[in-house]
């Protein structure tokens, strides 16, 4: 069958999408809101763990208070000896990305936690591994973090995958 239309593809730099209507408010946080992100999820299995970290980025940028737990496969994304052929070099573009994520959500003020169960159980990480401003806490604190983000009313996004 031969073909009938001829439509010319898109050219770099053309904008395919109304970027800039929003449906809903460009909302920020109130006065003494809080967020917790939690993060169960396989670094460079997918885009699950990166795109959380940048909503994560999103809220403290919006004024929340934000609590960032790293649990189960999670604790990798903390990893402060990630590179190649040394640390902290990039062995591909956006090697580092999730290192990089972290330290701008540690700069601009979020609480970043590593489960220690994890940790050591699970990847043989030590608390020396983790990325400056990472604090180690115990896996009983996931269940605890949970129950103070639902006293604090707090926004909860929560990420499970393996």
């Amino acid at each position: 069958m031969p073909k009938t239309v001829t439509i010319e593809p898109p050219q770099e730099g053309d904008i395919l999408f109304d970027v800039e209507e929003k449906v809903f408010p460009d909302l920020q946080a109130n006065e003494g809101d809080k967020a917790y992100v939690f993060m169960h999820t396989v670094p460079f299995e997918g885009s699950v763990g990166l795109v959380n970290m940048l909503t994560a980025t999103r809220l403290q940028r919006k004024g929340f208070d934000l609590t960032f737990v790293l649990y189960g496969p999670g604790v990798l994304m903390a990893s402060a000896a990630r590179g190649y052929p040394a640390v902290g070099n990039e062995g591909f573009p956006g090697n580092l990305g999730y290192n990089k994520q972290l330290r701008t959500l540690i700069d601009e003020g979020a609480k970043v936690y590593a489960c220690r169960f994890a940790m050591g159980a699970l990847y043989g990480m030590r608390e020396d591994d983790l990325i400056k401003g990472v604090t180690p806490f115990n896996p009983l604190d996931v269940l605890d973090a949970n129950i103070q983000a639902w006293r604090d009313k707090a926004l909860v996004l929560a990420t499970w995958t393996v």
